[in-house]
């Protein structure tokens, strides 16, 4: 009895047991599928609850109305006028007359002269190298004697011919003798002999006086390729040398600029005054120069007519004006055609390449207009137009939106008000000076 009752005991609990286990089993199924159901809830209440709190608008304060505000802009007044134009172009300073230096007769080199150094100056005439002269003064020796023989044997047929003639006479012949008998042929042959040395003696000379390699002109040295004992023949290049009597510099016009210039075309035909300034440094210094030609053809890359400029005392030797230098490029202003009856406008009041505002005076409204341009360079535009009147007012302001007929505020010139206030603290400072001066 006692055993039968232990084992129903035991089942009753094996049976608690199991219950159990499985409760906490589908406990831990649950909780897990309840805590994943919850999440995305809280996430949709919270994004409802901030979508209600954020559509919520504030109510904006009350501001006051603002008056719409004018465009501003400063203005300047257009001038029918007459325009004088310039040309700018660019060139390079180039040697007129260059040449390469050669001796007229080999030698060896004994002396270099210091004018003919790499940058040197030297006056027609100088000597630049001198070529050893022994061999040529041998052969100035030589051609002396050779003419001498040639005077002696001249000088011994002159006289035999008179002794022929004399020989005839005293023969008594009556007939004229022959100019063999009288030996004229051999008279003839030492007079050509003479001048045949003469000429021969003057060639030994020449040759002697060519061992000393003179300057052709006034000049300087550009580079010398030749050194001190070298043996050079008579095509042998002993270094380059230029005239400095005038430069040159080659000037591009365009075909839209040669409209507006008078270009001479022979030398009867007028010069052209040029004006020069350096263009690497942008210094002061102003050279003057003339276009004296211009090249018969157009370039054929850019089509453009070459003027040829001459620079007289290019270089400073007369005058206290820097040098110029061989291959400096240059600006050229170039004065052309005066325009006339046009308006000048300044390049900063144009917009879009061709427009400009105008400001009417009266109605303080703006009108946006189209022009043509005759003529323009860095700071200006030329143009011709009847339908603006003379001291028209023009916007100079960069308007990014100006409708035609808008009202504009014209603001006061900064420049003018500067003027006027420093013409008036000068005026304030005599009056004070005055003060001081009656108060002494």
């Amino acid at each position: 009895m006692h055993y039968a009752r232990l084992r129903k005991t035991t089942h009753v609990i094996q049976l608690d047991q199991q219950e159990n286990t499985e409760f906490r089993k589908r406990r831990s199924r649950f909780l897990p599928m309840f805590l994943r159901a919850l999440l995305p809830l809280g996430v949709l209440v919270s994004g409802w609850v901030g979508y209600l709190i954020l559509s919520v608008e504030p109510e904006e304060a009350k501001r006051p109305e603002e008056k719409p505000r004018m465009i501003e802009t400063r203005v300047i007044e257009l001038h029918v006028q007459d325009f004088p134009t310039t040309i700018q172009t660019r060139g390079v300073i180039r040697a007129h007359n260059e040449v390469i230096l050669t001796p007229q007769v080999p030698g060896k080199i004994i002396r270099i002269l210091p004018g003919f150094e790499d940058g040197a100056f030297f006056a027609e005439g100088d000597v630049l190298v001198e070529l050893d002269p022994q061999d040529f003064e041998t052969a100035v020796i030589v051609a002396e004697a050779q003419l001498a023989r040639a005077i002696s044997a001249h000088a011994q047929e002159e006289t035999r011919a008179k002794q022929a003639r004399l020989n005839w006479e005293d023969l008594g012949y009556d007939e004229e003798p022959s100019e063999l008998v009288l030996r004229l042929p051999q008279l003839r042959e030492a007079k050509a002999n003479v001048k045949s040395a003469t000429a021969q003696l003057d060639q030994a000379k020449r040759n002697l006086e060519r061992t000393k390699v003179r300057a052709p002109f006034d000049g300087r040295v550009r580079q010398r390729t030749v050194g001190l004992g070298q043996s050079v023949g008579t095509g042998t290049a002993l270094g380059t040398v230029f005239a400095i009597d005038f430069a040159e510099v080659r000037l591009p016009i365009s075909a839209r600029d040669m409209a507006f210039l008078t270009l001479p075309e022979g030398h009867e035909d007028p010069p052209v005054n040029v004006q020069l300034r350096d263009a690497l440094n942008h210094g002061e210094t102003v050279w003057t120069a003339k276009i004296i030609r211009t090249e018969g053809a157009l370039d054929k890359n850019s089509l453009d007519l070459f003027a040829i400029a001459r620079i007289f005392d290019a270089f400073g030797r007369k005058s206290e004006r820097p040098p110029l230098r061989i291959g400096q490029p240059v600006v050229a202003s170039i004065p052309g055609r005066v325009l006339k009856d046009v308006i000048v406008i300044p390049r900063f009041a144009v917009r879009h390449l061709d427009q400009i505002i105008l400001v009417d005076p009266n109605e303080l409204t703006i009108e946006s207009r189209r022009i043509e341009a005759i003529w323009s360079d860095e700071e200006h535009i030329v143009i011709r137009d009847p339908t603006i009147a003379d001291g028209a007012l023009l916007a100079t302001t960069h308007l990014i939106y100006a409708p035609n007929g808008s009202k504009v505020e014209i603001l006061p010139d900064p420049n003018v008000a500067t003027k006027s206030m420093a013409g008036f603290e000068s005026k304030d400072k005599a009056g004070g000076n005055e003060q001081l001066q009656e108060g002494q």
